[in-house]
C-alpha cells in the first residue's frame, strides 16, 4: 500500500498535516498555478490514449476516487484535469480529505463569495491541519468556485484522531463525537488492512498491542468519517457525481473509504483511480484504474 512513516506522527503532532497511511511523499515538488494545470491538459483534450480510456470508463460512476500522493505536483494537475473533464458532462461535487468537518462553513462561504481565498485558508486552519502548500489544491478550489461546484470537507477533526490514537475511541467526548460517525458503526474487522497498518507500526518500533489498537482505531475513524461524509453528500444531492480527493492509503484495495461507502450504500457504483508515473511499479488491484502522470 505504500504506507509511510508520516502516519506514525498521528499520535504526537499538534496538527494533522496529512499523516494518513499511504499518503506518499515526493521530494522537490512545487506548487502549480491554475493556468499551468489548465494548459497542461485542457478538458476534453487527452494527450494519452490510456487516460482517455480511463475517463470514458469512470464517466458513469457515482463516486470517483482520485488517489493522490499529497505533495506530487503532477497528481494535482491530473486531479484538476479529470475534474474539468467530468464537469463538461456531469453535475459533480468534490470531496476533499484536506478539509475537516468543523470547517465546512468556511468552504461554503468561500464558494459563495462571502470570504476571500486568504480568509478560507485562515478560517479552515488549513496550514496547521493539513500543511501542504496551499497552491497544490488552490486551483481545484478556485475552479469549483468559478463553476459553482459544491466542495465537501470530508475529514475527521485533528483533535479526534489524535485523541483516539493516544487514548482510544472511548476517550472521545461529546464535543468530538458530533463530528464523527457513531462509534458502534466503525468496522475494524478487515484483517488485511490491519496487517498493513501493523507492518508499518511495528517496523518503527512502536510498543504494545494496546497502543497499536488505538492507532488502528484512529486510522479507521479517519476512513469512516470520510465515508460518511461522502454518503451524506450523495444523499443530499443524488444527481451529482462525487469526486473524492484523498491519499492513496485511504483508497487502496478499497480498504479505507470505498468499502465503507459501499457498506452504507450497497448498490453504489464506484471507481478508484491511482495517479501514477509511467515508471512507478504497479500493484494488482491497488485501484480500479491508473492515470498516467508526467
Amino acid at each position: 500500500m505504500g504506507l509511510t512513516l508520516a502516519a506514525l506522527s498521528l499520535a504526537c503532532t499538534n496538527g494533522q498535516n496529512a499523516t494518513a497511511l499511504g499518503s506518499g511523499m515526493e521530494e522537490n515538488a512545487s506548487p502549480l498555478s491554475q493556468e499551468e494545470a489548465i494548459t497542461q491538459n485542457e478538458p476534453g483534450i487527452e494527450t494519452d490514449s490510456a487516460n482517455a480510456d480511463v475517463l470514458e470508463a469512470i464517466a458513469s460512476s457515482q463516486v470517483i476516487y482520485l488517489a493522490e500522493t499529497h505533495d506530487s505536483r503532477a497528481d494535482h494537475i491530473a486531479q484538476l484535469n479529470i475534474i474539468q473533464a467530468l464537469d463538461q458532462t456531469n453535475a459533480i461535487a468534490i470531496g476533499l480529505e484536506m478539509f475537516q468537518r468543523p470547517f465546512q462553513s468556511a468552504l461554503d462561504d468561500y464558494l459563495a463569495g462571502d470570504i476571500t481565498e486568504a480568509e478560507l485558508v485562515e478560517q479552515s486552519e488549513y496550514e496547521t491541519r493539513w500543511g501542504f502548500d496551499w497552491e497544490f489544491y488552490a486551483p481545484i478550489v478556485r475552479y469549483a468556485k468559478d463553476n459553482q461546484i459544491p466542495v465537501i470537507a470530508l475529514n475527521t477533526p485533528t483533535e479526534a484522531t489524535r485523541q483516539v490514537a493516544r487514548e482510544g475511541l472511548e476517550s472521545l467526548d461529546e464535543n468530538l463525537l458530533k463530528y464523527v460517525p457513531p462509534i458502534a458503526e466503525l468496522d475494524t474487522t478487515n484483517e488485511a488492512y490491519r496487517a498493513s497498518v501493523a507492518q508499518v507500526f511495528g517496523a518503527h518500533g512502536h510498543g504494545s498491542s494496546l497502543n497499536f489498537e488505538n492507532f488502528f482505531a484512529a486510522q479507521v475513524l479517519w476512513d469512516e468519517t470520510m465515508a460518511e461524509s461522502v454518503v451524506m453528500q450523495l444523499e443530499k444531492e443524488p444527481e451529482r457525481q462525487m469526486v473524492v480527493l484523498a491519499g492513496e492509503g485511504h483508497i487502496a484495495f478499497d480498504y479505507g473509504i470505498p468499502s465503507r461507502v459501499e457498506r452504507r450504500l450497497p448498490e453504489i457504483d464506484q471507481a478508484s483511480v491511482r495517479l501514477s508515473t509511467v515508471d512507478q511499479p504497479t500493484t494488482p488491484n491497488f485501484t480500479d484504474f491508473v492515470w498516467i502522470t508526467p
